[in-house]
């Protein structure tokens, strides 16, 4: 791939979806648009960018996205966020006597994290003293939706993370896959969306998850980001990131938590004063 279609693809996976690509990820590239081309009945990349370039064929650049964006995950993923989730987030939020309480899980994937809390909540209704969560769980991949939508996973992807006890109670075998109970399923709402959009149509939010995917993004890509999260934020709401994200120097919406690693709580006047205690 030469340096003009780099920076072509690089440009716009960085405008439709927040993506920074370095120059060292060429082969990257290349290895996820070259299947994308065969498909499309190209001969090569280049070919496949020139029908881009000239037709500006939307349906094409949606499935670049697609192909470029990561979709790695899996049920009780770090183990840590669902802690603080038992420990700190979901006590905290029932003491407040909320009518419901809604999870909104960004940038899902297949599915797994989700459903995982799901699993957690039906297993522990203590956690939330009778108040109900509603889950909703957005990706701007309507391929992975689709599959998080059926509940299918293959041996392989729910022995990722899934206690075997859990497997047992809450899937069946379906043929040489496994899918996820009726009832887990129903506990969780799959939309589709862009983070670089606002995310304003699903309501207000009491937990966000938005992990592992901050990643991916430059610094003011980053802030712009966490700041249309802060816009759908209930007053005392938390904000779950992956271990290798921070709020710390990216926004001022959110403020870590003293000795709860990866969990901030939303900072309804924008002022972080260097940490606050657990719930």
């Amino acid at each position: 791939m030469n340096s003009s279609d780099f920076d072509f693809v690089s440009g716009l996976l960085h405008r439709r979806a927040g993506i920074q690509l370095t120059t060292d990820k060429t082969y990257l590239l290349e290895s996820r648009l070259a299947p994308l081309a065969r498909k499309e009945g190209l001969a090569s990349i280049e070919d496949l960018l020139q029908v881009v370039r000239s037709r500006r064929d939307e349906r094409l650049i949606a499935q670049i996205v697609d192909v470029m964006t990561t979709n790695e995950t899996f049920f009780f993923r770090d183990k840590t966020p669902f802690e603080l989730m038992k420990d700190v987030a979901l006590p905290g939020l029932a003491a407040q006597q909320k009518p419901r309480i809604r999870i909104w899980c960004a940038a899902c994937s297949t599915g797994q994290e989700p459903y995982s809390l799901a699993m957690m909540l039906e297993d522990n209704p203590a956690l939330t003293r009778g108040v109900p969560v509603e889950i909703v769980a957005t990706d701007i991949s309507p391929r992975v939706l689709e599959k998080a939508k059926t509940g299918l996973y293959s041996q392989f992807e729910v022995q990722r993370g899934l206690p075997i006890q859990m497997m047992m109670k809450h899937f069946k075998q379906k043929d040489d896959l496994w899918q996820i109970s009726d009832k887990i399923r129903s506990m969780v709402t799959f939309r589709e969306h862009n983070l670089m959009e606002q995310p304003t149509m699903f309501g207000k939010f009491d937990v966000v998850f938005i992990r592992n995917v901050l990643i991916y993004f430059d610094q003011p890509t980053k802030t712009q980001v966490l700041e249309r999260v802060a816009t759908v934020m209930n007053p005392q709401g938390y904000l779950l990131l992956g271990a290798a994200e921070t709020v710390i120097g990216v926004t001022k919406k959110f403020q870590a938590m003293k000795e709860r690693r990866g969990l901030y709580q939303f900072s309804s006047d924008g002022n972080a004063n260097g940490g606050i205690r657990a719930a």
